[in-house]
């Protein structure tokens, strides 16, 4: 029986989740599986991978042949490196002690670059977010000039308006008191005339 180590499809549509499973080669992707050894999980960023280790370095000791991706999830989580060194260790090459040191040693420093990929992509984020308020308080800025501007000129106009309306009012007073004016000394002339006679 040829067996492999594949992924069996989960989740919904759009939403795909992966179980991580020994079946046999033949076997639909979704069918018969003889065990499953953990998930995968790619909607989250990093991809979350839920494994047991021991178990997929077991059927990798069996002959077990992964899939491309999942060569891949074995292969980030060191089962791949653990088979080296546990074949180092049967040819003599070192003990089992600095097999599992050598292990450690590589488990930190895959840590720890992880967290430094992290917290580069948190402060890019904040960067980012930084930028967007900037442009953002720059285009608020020129928003606001630009409502002052229309407001200071739509006060101009108000205000020259209303100095047009107090001359306009000034001169139809200075207007009427001026057609006013010329009638009362014709009656005054009418009133004088007859006191003369």
């Amino acid at each position: 029986m040829a067996t492999k180590i594949r992924l069996q499809r989960r989740g919904h549509k759009g939403y795909a989740f992966y179980s991580i499973v020994i079946a046999d080669s033949r076997a639909p992707r979704d069918g018969k599986f003889i065990e499953k050894i953990g998930t995968y999980n790619p909607n989250t960023n990093p991809a979350t991978v839920d494994l047991n280790f021991e178990r997929a370095l077991y059927w990798v000791n069996c002959g077990a042949q992964p899939t491309d991706t999942a060569r891949n999830i074995l292969s980030s989580k060191g089962v791949y490196l653990m088979k080296h060194l546990q074949g180092g260790v049967k040819k003599g090459a070192f003990d089992e002690a600095a097999a599992q040191a050598k292990f450690e040693a590589w488990k930190q420093n895959k840590e720890s670059s992880l967290k430094a990929v992290a917290v580069k992509e948190e402060q890019a984020k904040r960067e980012l977010g930084k930028a967007r308020l900037e442009a953002e308080k720059k285009v608020n800025e020129a928003i606001a000039e630009k409502v002052s501007k229309k407001r200071a000129e739509a006060a101009a106009a108000a205000e020259a308006a209303a100095i047009a309306a107090a001359k306009e009012a000034e001169a139809a007073a200075a207007e009427a008191a001026g057609a006013e004016a010329p009638a009362e000394p014709e009656v005054e002339a009418e009133a004088e005339a007859p006191t003369e006679a």
